[in-house]
């Protein structure tokens, strides 16, 4: 089973130096069909403009993952932990027993990022932080593990719970596979370029739904990004 959800039918707050658009309730959104998609809470969309950002502010007991499409992001923290992520990387945040941090953009021109929030499997442990490079051009084999909680998948930012987040650069006309347990479930957004999913179109910064299915294939109709999160 698959479920568009087009970008126009997200929850929307502009609030100048930051546009924003919620795959799922938060904030001043709300909607009880939108609340979650198995353990995925959030998947916002947000512009952040030259110059501005989050200020310092609390988490705690959450998987906060920051996927930046375009531009950079700086985070800096309360564990002493100060980082930059730019386009087509990603950083993990563990918020665990609790972490206040900032993340802004200091550069001259917008940021664009995915932030993905999935629910632990345990709460009590310490907080963390880390980022990690994956250039978009070391891709093109299909999708590429970022962040997993999940055994087998070293050489990716962990996490602390079952849950991947995986990504792929396709050229127009190229496609990729994705197995999945049909137990489980995923939700996937390109983040450029429109593509096809199983027979579904999908244009950039749309949500697909995934449920009940055991393989996904991603055909690009032209040049796309994809991001795809598996999830108990």
């Amino acid at each position: 089973m698959l479920q568009l959800r087009p970008f126009n039918t997200l929850g929307a707050a502009n609030h100048g130096w930051l546009d924003a658009h919620h795959h799922f309730s938060f904030a001043e959104y709300y909607d009880p069909a939108r609340m979650h998609w198995g353990n995925l809470r959030v998947w916002n969309d947000d512009i952040i403009a030259a110059g501005s950002g989050f200020p310092p502010h609390p988490h705690r007991d959450m998987e906060i993952i920051t996927y930046v499409r375009e531009g950079a992001i700086t985070h800096e923290d309360n564990l002493g932990n100060k980082g930059r992520t730019e386009a087509g990387d990603v950083q993990v945040m563990s918020a665990g027993t609790g972490i206040a941090h900032s993340e802004y953009n200091q550069e001259d021109s917008e940021a664009r990022i995915f932030q993905i929030w999935i629910v632990p499997e345990r709460t009590g442990d310490a907080p963390s932080w880390g980022t990690r490079p994956f250039p978009k051009g070391e891709r093109g084999e299909g999708f590429v593990t970022l962040a997993s909680g999940r055994d087998g998948d070293e050489g990716s930012l962990p996490i602390r719970t079952d849950a991947r987040l995986v990504a792929a650069t396709l050229r127009a006309g190229e496609t990729a596979e994705y197995r999945f347990d049909p137990k489980r479930r995923g939700y996937l957004v390109p983040a450029k370029g429109r593509i096809e999913v199983n027979g579904l179109q999908a244009n950039a910064r749309d949500g697909v739904a995934i449920a009940e299915e055991t393989l996904l294939q991603v055909t690009a109709l032209e040049d796309s990004e994809i991001v795809l999160v598996d999830v108990a």
